[in-house]
């Protein structure tokens, strides 16, 4: 069965566009025009994945976000927008998007994107995370994080695999579906320093090379909700590197 897109863009250029591109990629696409007719669809149809114009008339693209979110709909997200600054990007992502593509965009990073968020909707494999072009940190990085089939404990994190919820201690972490792949990934690898392509080619399935900024997004955003006033902060930055999570 060809995997569901919803489509949701005012442009009719662009929309009819992408229409005909996803569904000569194999997709079976859904194109409306506004927000309005988006969540209609959504509520009606479920598809698999929704690609979502920001900037749109009446409900616009955050507005569906957060109403799905609401609702406890976890289906991906891919947003479209032609806003480039961090504050918008992040602001998309308290929305309850997963990811985003900024406009004008090449159609094979849509398709790159899609192709990643919709491998995230399997179940992760057991014993899936490995090291990866990981680099090993000197000294001692603590106990090395326990993982089983269900579960991972690293640097007081709790992570339920298939439940898909977290927590810091006792507090539980609300997080995107984006945002649980990449903690999940840097608590696999907890003490080892995982470099930026590393990351990207497992959380996103693409590399977009330096000048992205798509990761320090989400490491951030994550942080926000990670850290804790008087608590040791747990995602370390390794200039030009990349990240790791550890207990300082």
């Amino acid at each position: 069965m060809p995997q569901t897109v919803l489509l949701a863009e005012d442009d009719r250029a662009i929309r009819h566009a992408l229409e005909r591109a996803l569904t000569l990629e194999g997709y079976e696409v859904t194109a409306v025009a506004d927000g309005v007719e988006a969540l209609a669809h959504a509520h009606r149809t479920h598809p698999d994945v929704l690609l979502l114009d920001v900037m749109m008339p009446g409900i616009d693209g955050l507005q569906v976000c957060r109403v799905l979110r609401a609702e406890g709909d976890r289906t991906p997200i891919l947003m479209l927008t032609a806003l480039v600054e961090t504050a918008d990007r992040i602001a998309g992502l308290d929305a309850g998007a997963d990811d985003y593509v900024v406009k004008p965009f090449d159609v094979e990073e849509v398709f790159a994107r899609l192709r990643a968020l919709l491998r995230r909707t399997s179940p992760v494999p057991a014993g899936g995370g490995g090291t990866g072009g990981g680099v090993s940190v000197g000294g001692d990085s603590g106990r090395e994080p326990q993982i089983s089939d269900r579960q991972i404990e690293a640097a007081g994190l709790r992570m339920d695999l298939q439940a898909r919820r977290a927590w810091r201690g006792r507090r539980e972490l609300e997080l995107t579906r984006t945002e649980f792949e990449l903690l999940e990934l840097l608590a696999r690898n907890a003490g080892i320093v995982l470099d930026h392509s590393t990351i990207y080619d497992r959380i996103w399935g693409y590399d977009f090379g330096p000048g992205s900024k798509n990761l320090a997004v989400y490491v951030g955003y994550l942080r926000r909700k990670l850290d804790e006033p008087g608590a040791p902060q747990l995602i370390h930055t390794v200039r030009g590197v990349g990240y790791v999570l550890r207990e300082d």
